[in-house]
């Protein structure tokens, strides 16, 4: 069965493939001690369609222990799922040995472990490369290319489904997205990326299927999170995973009907996302979470047309757990996340020489973005941001005469209550 599927006549974008010098390195290694070996999954598949390569992984026949004797520099990673590193330097190469999807009982470090869904829970059974490719999810992850050799193991079209920008199933996509439901999650982020369809088995699935992403993992959960909305497409991912019903498993709050606060806030969340990834801008899953659940958090927070301080600290909290219910929130993001929604309230004010200390404040730049995209997302401009700006460009003397003036304003004012009153209604 290789030969039948194996070609030296490979694409010219394959061909033309700038291969990471150590994933060269591993794959001459591993030929040299008579095994098969291949560049898999990403790499190849974003080649063939033109996109420069990031992640290089390598499938071979070599098991984990024969692959870390052939590499000192390497260690053996995963239970669920056991891989080997190898590491120069910096640098990463993921290795996998070549799956079974046969079951062996007999052998606890060989066997293939389901729950009562028929999830994999655990998979360490070797096989072929023939066995190896039935076990991936789209016939564009199941494309097998050596570059020092040119020879490419396409068993599935992949390279046809390619050309006709098709993103199809390996097999039942039913049974697939039971085995691993985060799959439905996997063709929504591919099919925006690539800018290709999704065949008509795989929508039904989905839509049959995503029910079962309640079972993933949230920390797992959180790495889908991450991967489509913070890579350059996360509106276009939003509209998709809305369309088949799935932003709820991703999103605690309600986003509300066309044109409410709550809604425009999360969509112009992405797009500034996007915006920065487009500009090689840093981006945070931590500022995002807190600019879609801002509206949430006013909502609780809100007295009539004001907020009440003591509702809006106690309910941040509550907005962080929620949210944790379905993704995990690394706790590096607990600290960040309540900093920036404390600060809305506090650039709100600008009471005596708090503006200057709010400058020096470590999260004054995330804090300040949020309350630059809610002015966004207001029927008319409050005037805020245009005199943070100005402040911030100010010199320390004229920071200081805008202080005295500001002061002289609004002498006597008490301020114990914010009013929020557009993003409450």
């Amino acid at each position: 069965m290789l030969k039948n599927h194996l070609t030296k006549k490979p694409p010219g974008s394959l061909r033309n493939i700038k291969t990471d010098s150590l994933a060269l390195e591993i794959l001459k290694q591993l030929g040299q001690h008579n095994f098969q070996a291949f560049l898999v999954g990403g790499c190849v598949r974003d080649a063939l369609v033109n996109l420069e390569p990031k992640d290089f992984d390598i499938a071979t026949n070599a098991t984990p222990d024969e692959i870390r004797k052939i590499f000192k520099a390497s260690r053996i990673i995963g239970k669920r799922f056991k891989l080997v590193h190898v590491f120069h330097k910096q640098k990463i190469i993921e290795v996998s040995t070549f799956r079974s999807s046969k079951v062996n009982a007999g052998d606890d470090d060989q066997e293939i472990l389901k729950d009562q869904q028929g999830k994999i829970v655990r998979d360490n059974s070797w096989g072929t490369i023939e066995e190896d490719c039935q076990r991936r999810d789209f016939t564009i992850n199941a494309l097998y290319y050596n570059p020092a050799n040119q020879i490419l193991f396409d068993p599935h079209n992949g390279v046809e489904h390619a050309k006709k920008r098709l993103l199809v199933s390996i097999g039942n996509p039913l049974r697939r997205f039971e085995e691993d439901p985060v799959r439905s999650l996997r063709a929504i982020r591919f099919a925006t990326k690539l800018g290709f369809n999704i065949h008509h088995d795989i929508k039904e699935a989905i839509y049959q299927k995503g029910s079962l992403l309640n079972s993933v993992s949230t920390a797992r959960m959180f790495d889908e999170f991450n991967k489509l909305f913070l890579q350059g497409l996360a509106k276009d991912n939003f509209f998709m995973l809305d369309q088949f019903g799935l932003s709820k498993h991703l999103f605690s709050t309600k986003l509300g009907e066309e044109g409410s606060f709550q809604r425009r806030m999360l969509i112009r969340s992405l797009e500034n996302t996007d915006e920065r990834v487009r500009s090689s801008q840093s981006v945070t899953a931590g500022f995002l979470i807190a600019a879609m659940l801002w509206p949430k958090l006013v909502k609780l927070s809100a007295d009539k047309e004001e907020i009440n301080l003591k509702a809006f600290y106690r309910n941040m909290d509550f907005c962080i757990g929620h949210q944790m219910v379905l993704t995990a929130v690394p706790r590096r993001f607990y600290g960040y996340i309540k900093d920036i929604w404390a600060l809305q309230i506090k650039l709100q004010s600008r009471l005596g020489k708090q503006p200057i200390k709010l400058v020096g404040h470590p999260r004054f730049r995330a804090a300040f973005d949020l309350l630059l995209l809610r002015e966004q997302c207001f029927s008319k401009s409050e005037g805020l941001t245009e005199w943070w700006l100005k402040f911030q460009n100010s010199s320390r003397a004229q920071k200081s005469y805008i202080l005295e003036k500001l002061y002289e304003e609004r002498k006597g004012t008490e301020y114990k209550k914010f009013g929020f009153s557009e993003e409450i209604s």
